[in-house]
């Protein structure tokens, strides 16, 4: 009888021992496993101020290297790139050689290897999800990330909910309206916001996308079960969705609107509109801008302060040409230089390095812009006279002790005019004056053309709000909005441009215009 018994035990084991086994071999990748479950882990188990607080440039720069040297081995694609560019990986030792690197760009390193090669170990599987980016520049790219990389992204989010709209206190409806689909955009923020709700704050995400019935359905279905409703997608498609909302009887205010936008540069005239037609009386607080990008995620956001900067900046002009070197007010954010490290090359254009699917040493996404320390910025507006910590509200959520970056984005994106060029940002302000804002929606394509008699000339085609007509005297009131805003903002073009050509010439359009405004497509504001 024990003999019996003593079979079965031995069976048993056995059997308990093939069938791990058996798993083992089904799940051959359990370090990626161990990895994701110790991010997530982290993530839902640290607070997002001791987070913050440790981290630093003397620490970033040495996870740096130690990303450079990982990288170097694991990921076959930079091991080429670096041996083409005669780079010994063992002679970089210290932060100093690190950034005599060669950098790397879309062109230079994404688009000469193959897909898997650029992945650790050439192993796209060992990413679960592939995003594609907006092709803005060119030709759609494909940017595989796995869940520990829309982590260390959710940190940003968490900067947002928590600092600015205090969502750990309120029950909050998070609306992706952003493209849904392979775009990066929507699934992105979508799988980010749900993070934050894994992590215990009480967020219900609904994904509608840019189908505008969905999302008025949405809104006055869900939107009064919750303390707040965030609205999050690209600047002029959230408008767009505020300003028809309002046509048909929305009443924003009753359900206390914040937004988060991503895309694109916008004046603080904008934001202030916004903040009008949805019922919001401190914008600082009750919106923010991402720095995003398909390549890398979120590389920055906005905060009260960063906010509050801004505006004081955009009410002084002088100011800000001083700090930001142009004519036009960038986007301002503050970075974890642990999840993305910061350096501006000698042209000004910005570089950085972090961790990803796959990995980016020393990137260049062809943005230009600069950054700032903490106290280096505080010192420059205390020389204007400003003190930002002492505005009303500034406490430990609106105050972020992270650096800063400000971005103005890609060159490609403005237009030459005698000499000066001309920047979107600019004649975005001349729409959004008082006499004007309630009849365009914000969009405008801005190009430089010939006249009969070869004369080049400032075009700027218009697109009107729904409804609305094309009338003389409204284009001769945005024309001359226009001018006196590229005179007082942009130095260049009060200089360079004849007085006798200052003024653009204006055609409206009606909302939505197949040529011009398509609905559905990423808008773009210049052409050549």
């Amino acid at each position: 009888m024990s003999m019996n018994r003593h079979r079965s035990s031995c069976g048993q084991a056995t059997c308990i021992d093939g069938a791990r086994k058996h798993w083992e071999r089904s799940m051959p990748d359990r370090n990626r496993s161990r990895a994701t479950l110790a991010a997530l882990t982290s993530f839902i188990e640290t607070p997002l101020a001791r987070h913050l607080a440790l981290s630093s440039e003397e620490a970033a720069r040495i996870a740096a290297v130690r990303l450079f040297h990982s990288t170097a081995k694991s990921v076959p694609a930079y091991r080429r790139f670096l041996e083409a560019h005669g780079v010994n990986p063992g002679t970089i030792t210290t932060y100093e050689a690190f950034v005599n690197l060669p950098p790397i760009s879309k062109e230079s390193h994404l688009l000469r290897y193959p897909l898997s090669d650029l992945c650790r170990e050439g192993r796209i599987e060992s990413c679960d999800m592939v995003a594609v980016s907006s092709g803005s520049t060119g030709v759609p790219s494909m940017w595989p990330r796995s869940l520990t990389d829309e982590i260390q992204i959710a940190w940003r989010f968490e900067q947002v909910f928590r600092g600015s709209f205090r969502a750990d206190e309120r029950r909050t409806l998070a609306i992706i309206c952003f493209t849904l689909g392979t775009w990066v955009g929507g699934m992105y923020t979508a799988a980010c916001c749900r993070h934050l709700a894994t992590k215990g704050y009480p967020i219900t995400v609904v994904t509608p996308g840019s189908n505008r019935e969905e999302i008025y359905r949405v809104v006055q279905e869900l939107s009064p079960l919750f303390d707040q409703t965030v609205l999050l997608g690209y600047p002029p498609a959230l408008k767009g969705i505020i300003d028809e909302g309002r046509v048909r009887g929305v009443d924003w205010a009753k359900y206390g609107i914040r937004w988060v936008m991503a895309g694109e540069v916008f004046s603080e005239e904008w934001r202030s509109l916004v903040a009008e037609r949805v019922g919001s009386r401190e914008p600082a607080r009750d919106s923010a801008s991402l720095y995003g990008t398909a390549d890398a995620g979120v590389l920055g956001n906005e905060t009260p302060l960063s906010i509050t900067i801004r505006r004081w900046l955009a009410a002084n002009p002088r100011a800000a040409r001083e700090v930001f070197g142009e004519s036009r007010l960038p986007t301002l954010v503050q970075y974890d230089p642990m999840s993305r490290l910061f350096e501006v090359d000698e042209a000004g254009g910005l570089l950085f390095t972090g961790d990803n699917g796959i990995p980016l040493i020393r990137y260049s996404i062809h943005d230009t812009g600069g950054i700032h320390t903490f106290d280096a910025l505080m010192d420059f507006l205390r020389q204007w006279g400003y003190e930002p910590l002492s505005e009303p509200g500034m406490d430990d959520r609106g105050i972020c002790r992270l650096p800063f970056v400000h971005v103005f984005g890609r060159s490609n994106f403005t237009v030459s005019y005698f000499g000066a060029n001309i920047f979107p940002e600019n004649v975005s302000v001349g729409l959004e004056q008082h006499a004007i804002k309630e009849l365009v929606t914000g969009k405008f394509v801005l190009q430089v053309e010939e006249n009969a008699d070869r004369d080049r000339i400032l075009s700027i085609v218009v697109e009107l709000a729904p409804g609305g007509e094309p009338e003389y005297s409204l284009v001769a009131r945005i024309a001359a909005s226009i001018r006196n805003q590229l005179l007082r903002l942009n130095s260049e073009f009060a200089n360079y441009v004849p007085s006798s050509s200052q003024t653009p010439v204006v055609t409206l359009r009606p909302m939505g215009d197949p040529e011009y405004f398509p609905p559905g497509v990423k808008h773009r504001y210049t052409r050549r």
